[in-house]
Parts: structure tokens; sequence; C-alpha cells
């Protein structure tokens, strides 16, 4: 068969089963994701297997550690997957909500509902883990899913793949409301984003800079993502020292590769007296490179000196840049400027400083005296999520189930005729 010949046969099987997720009732949405749970827990040892093949081979093609990170699977990673598809049957089905109802003064009674959006595209890089968290999201909000990983993690993705359809096997549900390219050839990509249009409702990328941008400037569909997560701590002149440092310290380190991970590290100028140093050495003598501006690299002959383009930089790796700036106003204009509005925390004791920050920067998810690292589906109470979106149609910050529908308006008369 060709790549055409293939991708076709996804989207109309895709279509179809989409039409009877629509009208599936939840608890047999919820039998498949517990079912594909359970299997994921039982056949971790195969799934182990097949993520080492991968990582060895990733190894080999010498991709990043950042790569390298998001493709490992253990025991814990496979534990949370399943985790994460129990936490999505424990939400409500959102398909169906009444969203908001009112009744008009010629007796008219209109509500808005739930909906699906149809049939989702996936195209992800290195996280076998979204193949799971993806199928089950999609399954429970009603969307059938096509789901394109990367060439480096197929083998995870098929083993994983495969507990997902035993689960919708066993539920009733066809097995073409998740399905897997079956195909590492990267025309599968161009055809998903340029000839499924007929097929696909909206798009999802989830990876590096250039396959975002790529989807975003080939797709024919809406597009649900963001290009990069360049987030940012700021550390107000009243924040707590210790706290400060343990935020920054996990925002930045405890998973580097992640979009959530802390860039970029903002310090208070009146503080910087008592704060910066401690701070500063405190990543540096946890093996994090750090490139700051003059006032910075006074502190610690370890820090390099930062470029303007370290500014707009996503590392994810171990390398942070610094700044000292005069006050929130300074950090809320470096953040408009050099920021990707995906994420950013203010550590202050100051609750008015704190309510500025969190008003006049404009991302996708703001936090207080929190690590950037909670910007996840998962610890949104969500279950799990699809990615971050920085979009501002649609869908902003976490995707999960309620994100991945959309509505339409339910109107119930008695006879009424518009006159005029």
């Amino acid at each position: 068969m060709t790549i055409g010949e293939i991708m076709e046969g996804l989207g109309k099987a895709a279509c179809e089963a989409a039409s009877q997720l629509a009208l599936a009732h939840a608890s047999q949405k919820n039998i498949a994701l517990a079912a594909a749970a359970r299997l994921l827990r039982a056949r971790c040892a195969e799934i182990l297997a097949a993520n080492a093949r991968d990582v060895e081979a990733a190894r080999a093609a010498q991709l990043s550690a950042a790569l390298l990170d998001r493709l490992r699977l253990d025991a814990r990673r496979v534990e949370s997957m399943a985790q994460s598809l129990e936490d999505i049957v424990a939400l409500p089905d959102p398909i169906g909500e009444v969203v908001a109802e009112w009744d008009r003064p010629n007796g008219l009674r209109i509500s808005r509902v739930r909906v699906p959006l149809g049939v989702i595209g996936i195209i992800y890089e290195s996280r076998p883990n979204v193949t799971a968290d993806a199928g089950a999201l999609c399954l429970k909000s009603g969307n059938a899913v096509i789901l394109r990983g990367g060439s480096e993690s197929q083998h995870s993705n098929r083993a994983i793949h495969a507990c997902l359809l035993e689960g919708l096997r066993e539920a009733g549900l066809p097995q073409a409301s998740i399905q897997l390219v079956p195909t590492t050839d990267r025309a599968a990509v161009g055809y998903l984003l340029a000839g499924m249009a007929d097929y696909i409702d909206v798009l999802v990328p989830r990876g590096g800079k250039s396959l975002v941008e790529r989807v975003q400037r080939e797709a024919r569909v809406p597009v649900i993502g963001h290009l990069e997560g360049n987030c940012h701590v700021y550390v107000d002149r009243d924040a707590d020292l210790n706290m400060a440092r343990e935020i920054v310290l996990n925002a930045k380190l405890r998973r580097t590769g992640i979009c959530g991970a802390a860039e970029t590290l903002l310090i208070d100028r009146a503080c910087a007296a008592t704060n910066l140093a401690p701070i500063v050495k405190a990543l540096l003598d946890a093996d994090c490179e750090v490139r700051g501006d003059a006032t910075v690299q006074k502190v610690d002959a370890r820090v390099r000196a930062a470029t303007e383009d370290d500014w707009y930089t996503e590392y994810l790796d171990a390398i942070i840049s610094a700044r000292v700036v005069d006050g929130v106003d300074a950090a809320i204009a470096h953040i408009g400027k050099y920021g990707s509005a995906h994420t950013e925390s203010i550590v202050t004791e100051n609750q008015g400083t704190a309510e500025r920050f969190l008003a006049q920067v404009d991302s996708a998810i703001v936090l207080h005296n929190a690590s950037t690292q909670f910007a996840d589906g998962g610890e949104f109470g969500m279950g799990a999520e699809i990615g971050i979106s920085t979009d501002r149609f649609h869908a902003r910050g976490p995707v999960g189930v309620q994100q991945l529908t959309s509505y339409k308006y339910v109107v119930r008369g008695t006879g009424q005729v518009r006159g005029g």
C-alpha cells in the first residue's frame, strides 16, 4: 500500500469510529480505559523491553539528553501511565454536559451542550507516554484519534497501543477509536498535515520547535499546540530565601527536558545582596550551568556571560540564564519581551506584588510560590494532558478532556415562529 492509501484508510476508519464514540455511554468508555490500565501494569516487562530497544537505538543515533529523558521508561513511569488512565476514568464524562442554559422572553429554552471535536490527529516525538495519555483523553472526550509517534519510540508506542486496543475490544468499542500510524515513513507526517482535511478536525503537535513549526506551517486543519516553553521564575524582594532556592532548583532541575522547566531566573535588585549568591551557588553546585548578566557574574566565577540570545532560549538542559531586574514591573517587562507565553512563577510573601504579577503576565500558566514544573495536566487534576497550549483560541494551558470538546446549542420551543 502507498502512504496515501494507508492514511486514507486510517482517516475513513477514524470518522466511522468517531460517529459511534459520540454516542457511547460513559461506562463503556471507562471500561476500556480501566482495562487498558490493568494491561499496562500486567505487560510492564514487555513494555520496558520494547522501550529498551528504542533507547539503545536512540543512543546509537546520538539523540540529545533531553530527548533520551523523554523517551526512557521505567516501572515507575509505566505505573504513572496506568494511574493516569484510572484518573481519567474517575473524571466526569464531558459529553452531553449542559454548560449553560437560559430562557428567552418568547419561551424558547436554549442550552449550550458539550460535544466531541470529532477526529484528532496527534504528532509527537520521543514521549511514549503520549500514546497512553492522548489515546485515553481522546476516548473519554468522545473523539477518535490518529497517533503518529516518532520513529525513535516506535517499539514502545506499539506495546502501549496494544494495551489500549485490548481495552477497546473488552468494552465493545471500535478498534479504530485509537489508531497508531503503522509506518515510520516520514511521508506519513506530510500526508497527515496536508492530505487529511476531509477526515481530521484538529491536529496537536508534541515535540521540538522544528516539528511544531512545521505542523503550524503546513497543517490544513486547526492546530492546538505551543512552540516553546521559555519559562521564568522571578524572585521578588519580599521572597523567603529558603523557599526561593527550593523552588528555583526544582523548577530548573527536577526534569530539565520538559516544557515546564524554568529556563530564566529573574531576581529583584532590592534583594540581590542577600538572595542572588545563595541561589546561584545552589544551581552551580547542582551541576547546572548559569549564564548571567554582569551582576550575576560577579557573585561566582563559574557563571558564564549571557548573550542576548540566551534570554530567548529554551535549553531543555541543565542550563539557566539569570538576570537582576529592578522590581516586579521590570520582571513582567522581561517576560513580555522574551517569554513564550507558557509558564511563569513569582516567589514573594507580598500578596499585592503577587497579584500584580498574576494579573499582568500574559502566559498560559502563572504561579505564586510554586515551581513551574507543576505545569502539567495531571497536577491540575485533569488526569493527564495532550500538551500545554499557548494559543488564545479554543484551548489554553493544559489540554485535557474538557479542552478536547466543542459545543452546540440545543433550542427547545413550543411552536414559536419568528415575526418581522
